[in-house]
């Protein structure tokens, strides 16, 4: 079972239209985003905002986890959630960073400049 998640995993990863992860400092510590085109190739699809459709994920790694999330339908700047957590980067430079846990958490993110941006947490749990 574990070889199998690790090839779904190096699949997934291995997916046209990945974009180079992004580094940013969310509430102190380094945080990687990395987008996903996915597996659904349908331009044709209305609300495909950001050159992404339905199918498209962003993958987060920070403070130990892994999270991907999937694109949401919704209308307007692109979001990506899973219920709990959400992303959404109406300012490339500081991202919209929250969770829910009963009351909403938001964290503070800063885009790191190239150089600094090292840690991408790859060590991560996967959630």
């Amino acid at each position: 079972m574990t070889q199998l998640l690790a090839l779904l995993l190096a699949v997934l990863l291995a997916v046209p239209g990945a974009h180079a992860a992004e580094q940013f400092s969310c509430a102190g510590d380094p945080l990687s985003a990395e987008v996903f085109q996915g597996a659904v190739d349908a331009t044709g699809i209305p609300n495909s905002n950001g050159g992404t459709v339905p199918g498209a994920f962003i993958v987060i790694r920070w403070r130990g986890v892994s999270l991907q999330l999937p694109r949401t339908n919704n209308a307007g700047p692109l979001s990506y959630t899973d219920g709990r957590w959400w992303w959404q980067a109406l300012d490339p430079d500081r991202p919209e960073f929250s969770q829910r846990r009963g009351d909403l958490e938001r964290y503070s993110c800063e885009r790191l400049p190239q150089a600094m941006g090292a840690g991408t947490g790859d060590d991560a749990e996967a959630v």
